[in-house]
């Protein structure tokens, strides 16, 4: 949960729209598309991460590929395991993506999906 000045959390990402979302993971998939030499690993890599982030309750490749509208999941285990790309790459334009939206290039971003609000700094 965001922290404002002064110690007190906000809740802004539960504020966002649902098209503000889809917007931003738009922007942040092209951004790393690039990464990928041909088209149907950027495709693959969109069905994954969406996968991954949608309502799926086991997060396995057969689960991924279904909620994907994949018939099978060797297309995505072929992304992770085959295909050509860069992941350091990837992890290089996914932490400047943040830094940018963070506002601070040298900001940490600690997630807790835990959902309950910590005690302390």
């Amino acid at each position: 949960m965001p922290w404002q000045p002064g110690g007190q959390p906000t809740d802004v990402l539960n504020d966002l729209p649902t098209e503000t979302w889809d917007q931003e993971l738009d922007e942040l998939l092209l951004r790393v598309g690039a990464r990928f030499g041909r088209v149907e690993p950027r495709r693959r890599m969109r069905d994954y991460v969406q996968g991954l982030l949608g309502l799926v309750g086991r997060k396995n490749s057969w689960q991924l590929a279904e909620y994907a509208g994949h018939s099978a999941p060797h297309r995505l285990q072929h992304l992770l395991a085959g295909a050509r790309w860069d992941a350091d790459q990837v992890r290089d334009d996914l932490q400047a993506y943040i830094a940018e939206r963070l506002g601070a290039p040298d900001g940490v971003l600690i997630i807790d999906d835990t959902g309950f609000v910590k005690k302390g700094d």
